[in-house]
C-alpha cells in the first residue's frame, strides 16, 4: 500500500524553497530565516530526505563532465507499463522516467557519453525489453533551460 506524502507546514515549505535556491545554504542561515535552530532545520531536512520529499544533489552540466549526448525517448508499450518502467528505472544511463497519457506510454531521459553509447542503450537494452513495441528518440541539440526551483504549493 502506498505511503501518503507527508503534510508540509509553511516552515518546511520555506526550508525546501531556500534549499532549491541554494542547496549549500547553511542550516543556521535557514534557521534564522524561518525561526528555528540549526539543529531543528537539520532534523527537518533529514526527515524530508528520508520521506523522499526532496534530494540535495549537485546538478552538473552533462557536457562539462563528459556526457556529450542527451536524449528524450518516447516508448510505446503493449500491456501494463509498470514492469517496463521499473526496468528503465534500474538503468544507470536513464535519469528520468514518467508514465504518460498521449502517443507514448513512457518518456525517458538518457544521458550518454556519445552517440555510440546512445545507440547501444537504445538498441541493446531499451528496445529489447519485453513489452516495448516502439520507440522514438528526440536527440538534444542544445539545453536551453534546466531549473529545479519551482517552489512548493
Amino acid at each position: 500500500m502506498p505511503v501518503p506524502p507527508p503534510v508540509l507546514d509553511e516552515v518546511s515549505k520555506s526550508i525546501i524553497e531556500r534549499l532549491q535556491d541554494d542547496g549549500r545554504q547553511p542550516f543556521a542561515t535557514i534557521g534564522r530565516a524561518v525561526g528555528l535552530s540549526e539543529a531543528a532545520v537539520r532534523q527537518r531536512v533529514q526527515k524530508l530526505i528520508d520521506a523522499d520529499v526532496m534530494q540535495i544533489v549537485a546538478v552538473t552540466d552533462p557536457l562539462q563532465v563528459g556526457f556529450t549526448r542527451q536524449a528524450m525517448i518516447g516508448i510505446r508499450v503493449s500491456g501494463d507499463t509498470t514492469e517496463v518502467a521499473g526496468a528503465l528505472c534500474d538503468m544507470p544511463d536513464v535519469s528520468y522516467v514518467v508514465t504518460t497519457a498521449g502517443s507514448f506510454d513512457l518518456l525517458v531521459e538518457v544521458v550518454c557519453e556519445d552517440d555510440g553509447h546512445l545507440l547501444d542503450l537504445l538498441m541493446g537494452r531499451i528496445r529489447t525489453l519485453p513489452g516495448v513495441t516502439a520507440t522514438e528518440t528526440f536527440v538534444y541539440l542544445k539545453l536551453n533551460k534546466q531549473h529545479y526551483n519551482w517552489g512548493t504549493r
